[in-house]
């Protein structure tokens, strides 16, 4: 296998990959998805046999970082153990998850023996009862628990994610970098994306990033840092307090397209090749047609990246651009 497969067409070199495990979830974030959702049924679904063939290929093809997403990864029978296998991949250099936090109670310390680096850790409110409208069904109680027991069960880094919206949680920044600064922990703040019709105008409620480094600036001195993680986040350190990291992600207000690393791989098996297009090679069919032969898919990867776009066309105002829910893409 050949590095050189996964350059694209734009001449980016491609060793990141968001791999979904479910499209289900146990929230109904009011960013992510409608209040009714219809999922996928389940022969739709990657095997995990599938799954970890797919992983094996893509680190044979040069990428160093998978991210397990959903959906919510942990609501998956059997997850612990798939992150047991793709951790022991040869080659890759590390696994890391993103969650909601819900199940971290009974399976961060599992995660954390089984292989997985780091946890990306949803939070977008302190106040139960607006966490409670945010989430649709969340339990705040639960998810703190969740983030304390992730923090004994030894992970090489914790980050919290939070969504700010105007007129929801944007006069909580402060007290999110407080929550995070307190236990050593980072946080990325992210702006919200138009995917999916969830039934409100985004625009009213569009929060970028200077607004909230801004917010964050009012009460910390904070200095640009050159560091990077594999994603799409930039940092900035806070002085006096230098274990923790705040990240702006900012596909809005400072594009990030130019440095893009990334794949997604959907449930279903869809390959997208960019967040905001529709783009994708259908791996499930190509998988289940060759279950013996990498090469048919090796070519098809290759043919693909050719294909992947220089950049998303996202807007900040409320028309939704791409009609794919955010737990569809692989958060």
């Amino acid at each position: 296998m050949n590095d050189a497969m996964l350059l694209d067409g734009h001449g980016r070199k491609i060793d990141y990959l968001r791999l979904s495990v479910t499209d289900r979830c146990d929230f109904r974030c009011v960013y992510c998805m409608a209040e009714e959702m219809t999922f996928l049924p389940r022969q739709q679904v990657l095997g995990f046999e599938e799954i970890v063939r797919i992983a094996r290929l893509f680190v044979d093809l040069g990428v160093k970082k998978i991210r397990l997403t959903g959906g919510e990864p942990l609501v998956r029978r059997g997850i612990v153990d798939l992150c047991r296998q793709i951790a022991a991949l040869p080659g890759l250099r590390e696994l890391v998850m993103t969650s909601n936090g819900s199940q971290l109670g009974k399976l961060a310390r599992p995660l954390a023996e089984a292989g997985v680096k780091r946890l990306n850790i949803s939070l977008d409110s302190l106040d139960a009862q607006r966490f409670r409208a945010i989430t649709r069904t969340g339990d705040l109680a639960q998810v703190l628990a969740g983030i304390e027991a992730a923090r004994d069960a030894g992970f090489a880094r914790i980050k919290l994610n939070s969504v700010i919206m105007k007129g929801r949680n944007d006069d909580e920044v402060a007290a999110l970098v407080d929550f995070a600064v307190a236990r050593g922990l980072d946080i990325s703040f992210i702006e919200e994306m138009p995917l999916g019709q969830v039934g409100r105008d985004r625009g009213e409620a569009f929060c970028s990033s200077d607004e909230v480094r801004a917010r964050i600036a009012e009460r910390y001195n904070l200095f640009d840092s050159p560091e990077q993680s594999g994603g799409p986040a930039r940092y900035v350190r806070l002085e006096g307090h230098p274990d923790t990291r705040v990240g702006f992600i900012s596909p809005h207000s400072h594009n990030f397209c130019s440095s893009c690393n990334r794949l997604r791989l959907t449930a279903e098996g869809r390959l997208l090749l960019c967040l905001g297009h529709e783009h994708s090679l259908d791996l499930r069919g190509l998988v289940r047609r060759h279950p013996t032969e990498d090469r048919p898919l090796v070519e098809a990867i290759g043919a693909a990246l050719q294909r992947k776009p220089l950049r998303h066309e996202f807007a900040v105002s409320g028309e939704v651009q791409v009609v794919r829910f955010m737990n569809a893409t692989g958060g």
